[in-house]
C-alpha cells in the first residue's frame, strides 16, 4: 500500500482543467491557485492499493476474473493479449471534498479551483502509482496497458462493486460506493491494468496524451 504523495502537481495540468489553453491565468488567479494548492497538499491523505490476478477468456469480449464474467468490447480490445491484470484503487482522501463543499457556500470560484487542483493531483498520483506497478511488472517480464476504468466506453460502471469487494477498498483505503456507484471520497479512481508479455509502448499517462490513440489497437475508447 502506498501512502505518500509523490511530487508537486504540474501547474500546466491545473490550468488545463480550469479551461486555460494558450494563455496563463492572471496574477490574482495564480495567487489563488497557489494558496488552494498549498492547502490541499498539506491536508490530502493519498492512499492506493493494487492486486494482481490471472484471467481467462470466455470469448473475444468476455474475460473471467475470479469467476466473475466481465463483458466489454472496449476493455477486451485494450487487454486483448493479456492473461494477467492488476486491479487498482487510489484516493486523495476526504480533504478535497471538504474544501470544495465549503467553497461552494463561501466562494464558488474557489470551489472551481479546488476541483481543478484535485483533478490534477489525483492524475499525478495515479501516474506515480503506475510507475510502481510498472516496476513490479517488469520484474516478472510484463508490460503494462493503459489504465481502464469502469464507466469507460461499454465497460459497465457496476464493476466498481467487484473492484471494491476484491480489493476491500472500504477497509484498506477508505473508499466507499454510493447507491449510484459514485466513489466517496470523490477524488478516487479505480482501474484495470492489463499485463502483457508484448510491449505495445503505450503511454502510462493514458490515451488522452497519445497521438496514436485514434489507430491504436489498445485504445480505451
Amino acid at each position: 500500500m502506498e501512502t505518500t504523495f509523490p511530487y508537486e502537481i504540474p501547474d500546466r495540468e491545473i490550468y488545463r482543467y480550469l479551461g486555460y489553453r494558450n494563455a496563463l491565468p492572471d496574477e490574482a488567479v495564480l495567487q489563488k491557485i497557489a494558496l488552494c494548492k498549498e492547502r490541499l497538499i498539506k491536508d490530502v491523505s493519498p492512499k492506493a492499493i493494487w492486486q494482481y490476478y490471472d484471467i481467462t477468456w470466455q470469448d473475444d469480449t468476455t474475460l473471467l476474473l475470479e469467476g466473475i464474467p466481465v463483458r466489454s468490447q472496449n476493455l477486451s480490445r485494450n487487454i486483448a493479449d493479456c492473461h494477467r491484470i492488476c486491479l487498482l484503487a487510489v484516493t486523495l482522501g476526504p480533504a478535497p471534498d471538504r474544501y470544495i463543499q465549503k467553497a461552494e457556500v463561501t466562494a464558488m470560484s474557489d470551489a472551481v479551483i479546488y476541483q481543478a487542483i484535485s483533478a490534477a493531483m489525483i492524475e499525478a498520483y495515479c501516474y506515480h502509482i503506475n510507475g510502481l506497478i510498472r516496476k513490479e511488472a517488469e520484474e516478472e517480464g510484463y508490460f503494462l496497458r493503459p489504465r481502464f476504468s469502469p464507466g469507460y466506453g461499454d465497460f459497465p460502471l457496476e464493476f466498481q462493486r467487484n473492484i471494491g469487494d476484491l480489493l476491500q477498498m472500504a477497509k484498506n483505503i477508505g473508499i466507499t460506493l454510493t447507491d449510484s456507484l459514485l466513489m466517496m471520497p470523490s477524488k478516487s479512481v479505480t482501474a484495470i491494468i492489463g499485463l502483457s508479455k508484448t510491449n505495445s509502448e503505450c503511454k502510462e499517462a493514458g490515451c488522452e496524451v497519445c497521438n496514436k490513440s485514434a489507430t491504436c489497437a489498445f485504445r480505451r475508447i
